[in-house]
């Protein structure tokens, strides 16, 4: 199990992704800014453009803000210029932190993760420390009341997913990342629908906290997951459920 469903589930549950909207649109524009930037302003020919319009999509985001912000990476309109950077460090108990960010003043934005983290009771570390204790991958999550596990499984390995896991309460569809925008819409053509799905990166083994460490890392994930300029934090922090229970 990658854990990454148990970790959506607590970030909805102590609501550090539902915060704002606003807050959530200023993320998702400086993506789109990038990515097109990077790739095109074709969703169709770049797939990072695409899978981010997607999410900016499923997050009520107006067409108009899409588009303004695809002309802004492409030099239709003019924009900032935002660039990408990574951070590595460790959380309370050795929980290892990958941290994306994109930002239009490194050294400030440097500055203030590095701040976070002290505050909080973890470190930076250096380049390259932690970075290779993750792999790219494609997760899709959908909840066990969706659909039957056998029809789910058959439609996402005959697309070509990697693996398929179950927790609780979800499953869990993982492909590599050429395979996720196919074995996505083979899932969704099926009538099912995802409650999560994106490029990710998942650690390749966890760390279990007990009660009160767990209370600490999570006050730390969230409070970089607030910071603007962070767009995606990745740990390998696992929760016991009987510890996730009492949270």
């Amino acid at each position: 199990m990658s854990g990454h469903s148990k970790w959506a589930t607590i970030k909805h549950k102590k609501g550090a992704l539902d915060a704002k909207r606003g807050a959530i649109f200023t993320k998702l524009i400086k993506e789109i800014t990038v990515a097109a930037k990077n790739g095109g302003g074709n969703p169709e020919s770049n797939p990072r453009l695409r899978t981010v319009v997607q999410k900016a999509k499923e997050s009520n985001m107006p067409s108009d803000n899409i588009e303004r912000a695809i002309k802004k990476g492409t030099g239709e309109l003019p924009g900032v210029v935002y660039e990408e950077v990574a951070y590595e460090g460790y959380a309370h108990g050795g929980v290892a932190l990958l941290i994306e960010a994109l930002t239009d003043n490194k050294n400030r934005t440097t500055s203030e993760i590095r701040n976070i983290l002290e505050k909080k009771g973890g470190n930076m570390s250096g380049a390259g420390s932690v970075a290779w204790q993750f792999q790219k991958k494609g997760l899709i999550g959908v909840s066990k009341q969706a659909v039957d596990e056998d029809r789910l499984m058959s439609v996402a390995l005959d697309a070509g997913a990697s693996d398929f896991t179950a927790d609780k309460n979800t499953y869990e569809i993982t492909t590599e990342p050429q395979d996720f925008e196919k074995v996505r819409k083979a899932v969704t053509d099926a009538g099912i629908t995802p409650e999560t799905a994106e490029v990710t990166k998942l650690p390749g083994t966890l760390v279990k906290l007990g009660l009160n460490d767990a209370k600490s890392v999570m006050a730390l994930l969230e409070a970089l997951e607030d910071h603007e300029d962070v767009q995606n934090v990745y740990s390998n922090l696992d929760i016991p459920d009987e510890v996730l229970q009492q949270m």
